[in-house]
């Protein structure tokens, strides 16, 4: 019986504590949007500007190409202007916006995360009829 306790002891010790635990790398499109609205969250738009055109933007989300020339480096201005501000990703379906967050999260950029669903796939932006703005 003791062995037990001593044993069940030792497991709530080798969990992590919530400090520790994994930070979430995704959050839902009404998340994002209730907090770019709340002013907590750099939103960004990383899709082309053919698709932007197709569907507008998510409103309050910046426009910004991920396969631009200089993607990054306008990222990290970004950040720099919105200091202490998380950082939302979304594409076209949610695989675009998931790579570049684990790639940027090898690169330091720890507070960034994918809007799941993109603007167009199941629980998306478009499908939660969250506001668009046109593009030009």
């Amino acid at each position: 019986m003791n062995r037990r306790i001593l044993i069940a002891g030792a497991a709530i010790f080798l969990l992590p504590s919530r400090s520790q635990a994994q930070a979430p790398t995704t959050l839902t499109a009404r998340e994002a949007h209730d907090a770019a609205r709340a002013g907590t969250l750099l939103f960004i738009d990383i899709r082309t500007p053919e698709e932007w055109r197709d569907t507008g933007i998510p409103q309050g989300a910046i426009a910004l190409d991920a396969e631009a020339s200089a993607f990054e480096v306008r990222l990290a201005g970004l950040r720099l202007d919105h200091r202490g501000k998380r950082i939302a990703l979304i594409d076209r379906s949610g695989g675009l916006a998931a790579a570049t967050r684990a790639k940027l999260a090898g690169r330091g950029f720890s507070d960034i995360l994918a809007v799941r669903g993109g603007m167009l796939g199941p629980g998306g932006w478009l499908a939660e009829k969250l506001p668009v703005a046109a593009y030009p």
